[in-house]
């Protein structure tokens, strides 16, 4: 009887250590499936609806809305993103993928202000949607604001204009 009872544990531990070796490789199977999926999710880019990508921005600039904008920049973005923009801000470095550089000229000349609009209103890991915590108005006005970090600082050449009773085609003086 004793050696029934040792041979019936010996078959109920070789099935618990089979059962637990196989939720291990089920486990390890999964975790290498989310780490893969991640890393492809990482550099996906944006899918914007072409409709949303030809809204215009209704709104126009002025200081007040770039005011309002700018505090709702401080508050909902800047912690990412970067007093200016640059993607530095403090809590920068715990996101992946980390959030963009709305300073560089040269991307934001290729999104238009509905894609801006709707990455703002969407979201996307990490970034919140804000379509529920901000209006429209104000989402447009994050539009503008984030138009403005990417604006040139120089301001625009002007051409001279020849002062009034003095000759035009003088040459100048060396």
């Amino acid at each position: 009887m004793c050696e029934n009872f040792l041979v019936a544990m010996s078959t109920d531990a070789q099935a618990n250590l089979k059962t637990r070796k196989i939720l291990f490789a089920s486990l390890l199977a999964l975790i290498c499936i989310v780490l893969v999926y991640a890393a492809f999710q990482r550099d996906k880019p944006w899918i914007v609806p072409e409709e949303v990508k030809k809204r215009k921005n209704p709104i126009a600039p002025s200081d007040s809305t770039l005011k309002a904008a700018r505090g709702i920049y401080m508050h909902e973005c800047a912690q990412c993103h970067g007093e200016h923009g640059k993607g530095d801000g403090p809590e920068a470095m715990m996101h992946d993928p980390p959030p963009s550089d709305i300073t560089d000229t040269r991307h934001m000349n290729t999104v238009t202000d509905g894609e801006i609009f709707y990455q703002i209103s969407e979201g996307r890991k990490p970034m919140p949607s804000f379509k529920k915590r901000l209006t429209e108005d104000q989402r447009w006005g994050l539009v503008l604001l984030v138009r403005s970090f990417s604006a040139s600082s120089a301001p625009p050449i002007q051409e001279k204009k020849p002062d009034a009773g003095k000759n035009a085609t003088a040459a100048p003086k060396e």
